[in-house]
């Protein structure tokens, strides 16, 4: 994948083969991103599906592009969906309240210029040792990765 289609924006932290993002800086360091090779619904669906199926809870299904759209700005099709499993999470945010910043479990599904679908998400498996959690209280989180990249295999 090219770093053009990966984002007409910034190609500095456009996605490597692997779908990491090539970006330096350590708040970049656990974004993931991975192309869809579906369109731009039937992703967002698929996603919604794969949670469902896999009893995680679907906390909010954000449309950016219709919220720009209120205030009379166009956004490229964009959808932040905030999800998680409160019997993974809590224990994560009783022990370490900052871990709160990360948690729910986000994923944006964007369209870029040349309608390629994207879905972007950090790994909180790399992002919440930063606060101290204990590897035990990441062990719910871990399939998490496996599960998004469930929604864009074909």
């Amino acid at each position: 994948m090219t770093a053009q289609a990966a984002t007409a924006s910034n190609a500095s932290n456009a996605p490597d083969a692997s779908g990491t993002s090539g970006a330096s800086t350590a708040g970049l360091a656990a974004l993931v991103t991975l192309p869809s090779p579906y369109d731009f619904a039937t992703t967002v669906a698929r996603l919604k599906e794969v949670l469902a199926t896999h009893n995680v809870t679907l906390f909010a299904d954000i449309d950016q592009s219709e919220a720009a759209a209120q205030v009379g700005m166009p956004l490229r099709p964009t959808r932040l969906l905030l999800f998680g499993n409160p019997k993974g999470g809590t224990p994560v945010m009783a022990a370490y309240p900052h871990a709160a910043l990360e948690l729910p479990l986000r994923a944006v599904v964007w369209q870029d210029d040349a309608q390629h679908v994207f879905i972007d998400y950090q790994d909180v498996t790399k992002t919440l040792p930063a606060y101290g959690v204990d590897a035990q209280l990441l062990a719910p989180l871990q399939p998490v990765p496996a599960l998004l990249r469930k929604v864009v295999q074909q």
